[in-house]
């Protein structure tokens, strides 16, 4: 993980006063983890929900059962519903999520291992990027939290 990087969203967060829940699902509480490796991270981070199933999806974001029947876990739809989801039920300023297949096994044609859509909602909008990375399981883990990290801090200067 860049520690530059980290440390410019740590600063930005602070410095604009915005509070941050993630909901993640294929990078299993890494982000959370790399956002409160900060000291003084609670004066930003506010929760961190791994929901690698389905129902975790829907019982503890909000995610529809028809996006995940239509679209699949790993979709563009269900990335912003999970954004979404937990930044409004935690009161946040910002919701980030993950939802992908970090492999090696678990891909398809149409969905293989590394892809990975990343989402960070905020009052204003919901901004749903999607990335394919070519590592192994912990590689794609880390490409992930780094891009999400990234669409942060872009998001957070932008606005």
């Amino acid at each position: 993980m860049d520690s530059n990087l980290l440390n410019k969203v740590s600063s930005t967060l602070k410095e604009k006063k915005l509070t941050i829940a993630t909901a993640e699902s294929c990078t299993g509480g890494l982000i959370a983890h790399t956002l409160t490796n900060i000291s003084g991270s609670s004066e930003y981070f506010d929760r961190g929900i791994v929901s690698y199933s389905n129902r975790a999806k829907m019982e503890l974001l909000g995610v529809s059962e028809e996006s995940l029947r239509k679209y699949g876990a790993v979709s563009e739809e269900v990335a912003k519903e999970m954004a979404e989801g937990v930044r409004t039920r935690s009161g946040v300023d910002i919701g980030i999520s993950t939802t992908g297949i970090a492999g090696p096994t678990g891909g398809s044609k149409d969905k293989p291992v590394g892809l990975v859509y990343v989402a960070v909602s905020t009052k204003d909008k919901t901004v749903v990027r999607k990335f394919l990375f070519k590592g192994d399981r912990l590689q794609n883990k880390e490409s992930a939290c780094e891009a999400a990290l990234s669409m942060l801090l872009d998001i957070l200067k932008s606005g």
